[in-house]
């Protein structure tokens, strides 16, 4: 029993371990964060696009400016741009839309560039650790002066924990990150054709 190895003795000890915990709370806590955002700002633009031109024909303008503001898709807060700038030129109410999905897709990547360094810097920390872990077995078989592997066990351990501890961190990062990338893409896309059909809708010329 003297020579099992105490799992939390070896966290408490690691510093690398501690960085890599700190790491998982933050990427998790950015996860559910974007998670929450995307849900929020996803949104079928037809239906709202129909929603407004009714309201309109209706002679219901300010109502369509209300609806699009209270709604909390990216979409939405696009068509409400465009809204409030209706009589200006194509060119200008395109330019603005334009500002406008630029600074909906800001807020759509944010802390997305946290998760995409977290998955690629997560490994490297272990990797760290792994060399620590090494070290310090190495360390131990020096001060013995000999003995079988459990003199060098703890160390090892530590080294393989570390090792796998990165990759636990990294793995979902990534992942995530690459879901998210994809979301804001397919996003921009919807604001784009929005804001296209909305210059129509308007007849602006």
């Amino acid at each position: 029993m003297g020579n099992e190895i105490d799992y939390l003795v070896m966290f408490r000890d690691s510093f690398t371990l501690v960085i890599l915990l700190f790491c998982s709370v933050i990427s998790i806590t950015f996860m559910i964060e974007r998670w929450l955002y995307f849900r929020r700002a996803q949104c079928n633009g037809d239906e709202i696009l129909a929603h407004i031109h009714k309201l309109m024909e209706g002679g219901k303008s300010d109502q369509a400016v209300a609806y699009t503001q209270k709604h909390p898709s990216a979409v939405s807060q696009v068509i409400h741009y465009g809204l409030l700038h209706v009589g200006r030129s194509r060119r200008e109410l395109e330019e603005l839309l334009q500002t406008k999905r630029m600074e909906e897709k800001l807020k759509l990547e944010r802390f997305l560039g946290v998760l995409g360094t977290l998955g690629n810097i997560a490994p490297f920390i272990g990797l760290f650790g792994t060399v620590i872990g090494i070290i310090k077995a190495f360390r131990d078989l020096a001060m013995a002066g000999g003995g079988g592997p459990s003199v060098v066990a703890k160390g090892i351990a530590e080294a393989l924990v570390a090792t796998a501890a990165g990759l636990v961190v990294a793995i979902p990062a990534v992942i995530i990150y690459n879901y998210f990338t994809r979301r804001v893409k397919t996003m921009g896309v919807q604001m784009e054709v929005a804001s296209a059909r909305l210059l129509v809708m308007l007849g602006v010329k």
